[in-house]
């Protein structure tokens, strides 16, 4: 049996640390279970959040004029800042949704992130929700788009 070279070795220890370090990303990437000690290790640097990401629209679809940044930011101010005064999120951005008369419509929008503990969940559900149906009736809008996962946070 031939002997194995010193560097053929060496690329076959590194190839073998480099499968055991990238193991937990691979099992995030394909959707499987990561080992414990991947999970207890996030566990250990935060707790369980929901984080809530809301979408607002800014053109109207009566016609009128677009949603300012101001009329925006006191809106936050009003319905939002009282239920999350712990901090909030603010993003600019530019987004499309098919309507309800099936048009594309494409508009400057503002993405709101909340963060909250996953045992608040019930209570926030109801304030968030109060954001949406308050923004919807106040800009005439269609819809608020609303995305909850499941985090963990550390602050």
């Amino acid at each position: 049996m031939p002997f194995l070279t010193t560097r053929t070795r060496l690329v076959a220890v590194t190839a073998g640390l480099l499968l055991a370090v990238g193991a937990p990303a691979a099992y995030a990437t394909l959707g499987g279970e990561a080992p414990a000690s991947a999970a207890s290790s996030a566990a250990a640097r935060g707790k369980e959040y929901v984080e809530t990401r809301l979408f607002f629209g800014t053109q109207r679809p009566d016609g009128g004029p677009d949603v300012t940044a101001q009329q925006f930011m006191r809106f936050v101010e009003q319905h939002v800042t009282s239920s999350f005064p712990s901090g909030l999120t603010v993003q600019n951005g530019w987004g499309q949704w098919r309507d309800a008369n099936g048009t594309i419509e494409r508009e400057r929008s503002y993405e709101l992130i909340l963060l909250y503990p996953g045992s608040e969940a019930e209570v926030r559900d109801d304030q968030i929700e109060r954001i949406r149906d308050a923004y919807e009736r106040a800009y005439a809008q269609e819809s608020v788009a609303r995305l909850d996962e499941p985090t963990w946070a550390d602050f």
